[in-house]
């Protein structure tokens, strides 16, 4: 068996993974551990949680591998299993009700979206505190959104994968993914902006 490149494309590994090789295990292992843990860590919230996020979906997808369809890509194939297993999580620990988000909740009274400006420190490098107290109240936000909100973000805004990949994977409607999205992108701007009124009525 020839010796499988670290930065052979995903499908030359698939073929040495049914081929027998169990190097080629290692290196999507290698490929994928770092986005599906964050990913996890992200829908989650706990460390030992993305790491069970990790393991189910690396189970599942060796399992599974012999029958992978050429056509499809293996980063949407392996975030698909790892989102399944985060909404089968989830369930399991009887987390927080998958509750709608009201747009209405979200439309000031004067009909405008919340056009509030969030503080900017992009142009002072020497400001990391104040970056790092961004950084944490949006990962708190990202948390407080009910899972399937949540689970689109993700997917869409962080993940980067679009409309499209997004309906594919999570099987539901281009629509449902627009709607989903804008109701958790002004959910988001909602919380974040709240929190930076709170700090200066302080």
């Amino acid at each position: 068996m020839d010796k499988v490149s670290a930065d052979g494309t995903d499908h030359s590994l698939i073929a040495a993974f049914k081929a027998g090789s169990t190097e080629a295990i290692d290196r999507i292992v290698e490929r994928y551990e770092n986005p599906i843990f964050t990913f996890g860590l992200k829908m989650c919230g706990h460390l030992q949680d993305a790491e069970d996020i990790v393991q189910e979906t690396f189970f599942s997808a060796f399992k599974y591998l012999e029958s992978f369809r050429e056509e499809t890509k293996l980063r949407n194939w392996l975030f698909k299993i790892a989102a399944r297993a985060c909404m089968r999580k989830r369930r399991k620990k009887k987390c927080e009700p998958d509750r709608e988000i009201s747009l209405e909740s979200l439309i000031h009274k004067d009909g405008s979206e919340g056009k509030y400006e969030i503080p900017d420190w992009s142009d002072d490098p020497s400001d990391n505190v104040l970056r790092a107290e961004l950084k944490e109240v949006i990962d708190n936000a990202i948390l407080s959104l009910p899972p399937k909100y949540r689970l689109v973000f993700n997917l869409r805004d962080t993940e980067g994968f679009n409309t499209e990949e997004t309906a594919e994977l999570l099987e539901i409607s281009k629509q449902s993914v627009k709607t989903r999205l804008h109701r958790a992108r002004l959910f988001l701007r909602e919380k974040i902006v709240s929190h930076y009124r709170e700090g200066e009525i302080q």
